[in-house]
């Protein structure tokens, strides 16, 4: 896309050798020699440690350009499945309540993944869980339909919905901050369960796939168990929430009570009343195009009836109109789309070449996410109707296209992007 608002051209220039990085990214791009990652995608980490400052984990590559996601799944080949159910039984067996009370916790919200852990954990191993929900920002009319097919299932739902205004304010804190509008839901999110468990005392908690999938650490992948690092603190002083301590938030208004939700629990409490939280994928065989596949034919599922903005997909992660964005970003700052993300994933579960991943790529990686600008950019709008002499703390309190065009000069990484002063446009220095 075109970008033609003002950016430091010297910083972009083609021939420069020693373009600045950002975020501690390695200043040599290279490419997976498998799946389609580059050594620039960043792991998921404890989400109130971000700042502007903090250099970024990264995902490991071994001296054969192996991403350490395909070397997982390699590992995984090994793995004896049923042996590893057995292990599951057990632990149901432990924690399986027989007078109808609930004995775990499925987070999510009725995507595939969600769907196919509740259904399968309630009707093949006779568990009772209880689901629960972040709200998405806003809702996509297919998401939403798959939230109540969900439930249809046979699931009660606590689905907490956080005060709107507060939530749209983070998330344009953040997306200005650290160029990550996805970053409030997701504490959101990472937190709600556990703090449902210590609230209503079930002790087990079940989440999905394990983050080394994707290409985490590979030592986490040796347990079933959660690090309660991930969504725990100790010292609440000692967050950043949105790339600001608490006290910066006070000068926009928000209290305690606004971020208590966005909040991480505190891990002795989780170690006091013993919460066990798990990933499924470590006791089942983990393909989430196969749980698509499942829950289509056993619960009901409906994909989006187009595509989603920057890839070739149409069943995942597809309930908040958000998203699209949120993978735009990671684009421009790590080089990354969501093609890539994508084909990545079924390039390891053998749903896909990796020469068809490319072209897939080349095709979708990057595209503009147009189809939901207008309701997304009133969301991240800061108005003075609705949030009075607060708007006048941004320097555009209305959010547009030109705003978020700024913001991309702002956050694209030198040695990631060059700037084409024949076509008007930055283009990826190196491409796979």
């Amino acid at each position: 896309m075109k970008n033609t608002k003002i950016f430091n051209k010297k910083d972009y220039l083609f021939g420069n050798n020693n373009p600045k990085k950002f975020y501690g990214l390695p200043k040599e791009v290279k490419f997976c020699t498998i799946c389609t990652y580059s050594n620039q995608k960043p792991n998921s980490e404890q989400e109130y440690k971000h700042s502007i400052k903090r250099k970024k984990l990264i995902i490991n590559f071994n001296k054969k350009n192996i991403c350490s996601a395909c070397t997982i799944s390699i590992e995984k080949k090994k793995i004896n499945w049923k042996a590893r159910e057995n292990e599951l039984i057990e632990l149901c067996n432990k924690y399986r309540k027989t007078n109808g009370e609930y004995d775990c916790i499925v987070p999510g919200s009725g995507g595939k993944d969600s769907m196919y852990a509740s259904y399968i954990l309630k009707y093949k191993y006779n568990m009772n869980p209880l689901t629960v929900t972040w709200a998405p920002h806003i809702y996509t009319d297919w998401g939403k339909k798959n939230f109540y097919n969900w439930l249809a299932n046979g699931f009660d739902n606590y689905l907490l919905t956080p005060n709107t205004k507060v939530q749209r304010l983070l998330t344009r804190l953040s997306l200005e901050n650290i160029f990550h509008p996805f970053q409030p839901f997701m504490m959101g999110q990472m937190y709600f369960p556990p703090k449902m468990a210590l609230n209503l005392n079930i002790k087990l908690v079940f989440y999905g796939e394990n983050p080394t999938d994707y290409g985490n650490q590979n030592k986490e992948n040796k347990t079933a168990k959660k690090n309660l690092e991930y969504f725990s603190v100790k010292n609440t002083n000692n967050i950043f929430i949105f790339c600001l301590i608490l006290k910066e938030l006070k000068k926009y208004g928000l209290n305690k009570n606004d971020l208590k939700n966005y909040m991480p629990p505190n891990v002795d409490d989780l170690i006091k009343k013993k919460i066990d939280v798990r990933y499924l994928g470590y006791y089942l065989k983990w393909e989430p195009q196969k749980n698509f596949y499942y829950v289509s034919e056993n619960c009901n599922f409906l994909p989006a009836p187009e595509r989603s903005a920057g890839t070739y997909s149409k069943y995942p992660s597809i309930d908040d109109k958000m998203d699209d964005l949120h993978f735009y970003t990671t684009y421009i700052k790590f080089g990354i789309g969501r093609a890539t993300y994508d084909s990545a994933q079924e390039i390891r579960n053998n749903e896909l070449k990796r020469e068809e991943g490319i072209k897939l790529i080349r095709q979708y990686d990057g595209e503009y996410p147009v189809r939901f600008e207008k309701e997304l950019f009133e969301y991240l709008s800061i108005d003075d109707e609705t949030f009075g002499k607060i708007s006048k703390q941004f320097k555009s309190p209305l959010f547009d296209r030109n705003t978020l065009l700024s913001l991309t000069n702002k956050f694209r990484s030198p040695h990631l992007w060059y700037y084409d002063t024949k076509k008007n446009r930055f283009l990826l220095r190196k491409t796979i």
